[in-house]
């Protein structure tokens, strides 16, 4: 089974799935890192991992069509069965939505539907709720929207700093993905096979 993670930043995410391919927790190759940022410090994990990495800026193209056209140009030929998306900061939209039907992750780090959007540690916080947490959905052209496919939940700790929620948080999300993505990876080989 071939994996691709998309990103666009710190890339710890990104890290724990390479981790766990490299130690056999994630029985799959790691076979390419998409990213839209030219200096995201994922780039330099990457290497640290030999894992092949492709910056794609949607500024090098004239629509988000071609822009994608690209990364599944580069994504057929490695025959990826997986795309997980660890702090990607783009919509995915139909060309790789179609070529990739229930074949694209992500991970976010709240309990949808709740919180949806790129704020959703900082928001669930200043809301003041007392649980919040870390779900795992399909990719669909809605925002946060797609099926779910796991959750855990995490209780906010009176007087507790945001900073201490977001590493709780973080700790969770290596760990439910790198779970989450052996499952998938399973029932899907189990189907295929």
């Amino acid at each position: 089974m071939n994996i691709a993670v998309f990103a666009s930043g710190n890339g710890s995410n990104f890290a724990a799935i390479a981790e766990a391919v490299k130690t056999g927790k994630i029985k799959a190759s790691l076979k390419a890192l998409i990213v839209d940022k030219p200096k995201a410090y994922v780039i330099t994990r990457a290497k640290e991992y030999n894992v092949p990495c492709y910056v794609i800026e949607l500024k090098n193209f004239n629509s988000k069509k071609e822009y994608e056209e690209k990364i599944v140009s580069i994504l057929k030929p490695l025959n990826i069965d997986l795309i997980c998306l660890a702090g990607y900061m783009k919509i995915c939209d139909e060309v790789l939505l179609n070529n990739y039907p229930n074949k694209i992750i992500n991970i976010h780090p709240a309990l949808l539907p709740a919180f949806k959007g790129a704020h959703a540690i900082l928001d669930a916080y200043n809301y003041g709720v007392k649980v919040t947490g870390v779900t795992i959905h399909y990719v669909n052209k809605e925002i946060d929207g797609g099926k779910i496919i796991a959750q855990e939940a995490i209780m906010i700790a009176d007087e507790e700093k945001i900073e201490d929620l977001e590493a709780r948080i973080h700790e969770v999300e290596h760990n439910l993905y790198v779970k989450t993505i052996n499952k998938l990876l399973e029932d899907y080989d189990a189907r295929i096979n």
